[in-house]
């Protein structure tokens, strides 16, 4: 691999990284006091509100559930909801095309060299191919890098403190993991916390950060 090579990619990367803004958890004083529509009396995550994205590209670093994963879009309060974008068969070209290119700029000559590959977060039990495990064939294909679609499986119905069980083992040292919409973070701690006793590194990339 070639280091130099490498840090000149990241270092283009970071220029367009967007840190984390802390207003928001703040709060804006004025909006506070006016609330005309009652946003943040609500809770955080009202189900009669659902969350969306307006594909503003905006790559962002971001901790989450005890580790870093970089995000491009980040969830918004308008543009489409994540179920119109999960069930739009156009967003799985978009997103591939959006993480194709942006792993292209980070990893540079260091992609090609066979020591990378991809791989997504468990599938849950009744989807066969689910929208993350779609874009990752796509991005697969792109990069031609090798992608493991089963590497773990997760046998509870709840993905918060679940626990995952290994499949395949990817033979690659350094594997990105994909995953299309991060929240809690919970199911990338779980393929960190089983993959890291196997010496891999691990790259988290993510679609939508799904939380202000």
């Amino acid at each position: 691999m070639n280091t130099g090579s490498l840090l000149d990619g990241v270092t283009e990367v970071l220029a367009d990284f967007e840190a984390p803004d802390g207003s928001t958890a703040l709060g804006d004083l004025s909006s506070q006091r006016k609330d005309i529509f009652a946003v943040h009396s609500r809770k955080q995550w009202d189900k009669s509100t659902e969350a969306r994205c307006n594909f503003d590209f905006r790559p962002r670093l971001n901790p989450r559930a005890g580790l870093w994963f970089i995000s491009l879009w980040q969830k918004s309060l308008m543009g489409r909801t994540l179920t119109e974008i999960k069930s739009d068969p156009a967003e799985i070209p978009h997103f591939a095309d959006a993480v194709s290119d942006f792993i292209v700029k980070l990893l540079g000559p260091a992609l090609p060299s066979g020591q990378w590959c991809i791989c997504t977060t468990p599938k849950r039990r009744h989807k066969v191919r689910n929208f993350a495990s779609l874009i990752c064939e796509n991005i697969h294909r792109q990069l031609q890098i090798p992608f493991y679609e089963d590497v773990a499986f997760c046998r509870s119905r709840q993905r918060i403190n679940a626990v995952f069980t290994l499949n395949i083992l990817p033979k690659e040292p350094n594997i990105i993991v994909f995953d299309d919409f991060v929240t809690t973070g919970s199911t990338l701690r779980g393929m960190h916390e089983l993959l890291l006793p196997y010496g891999k590194n691990m790259l988290f990339v993510a679609g939508i950060n799904n939380k202000l």
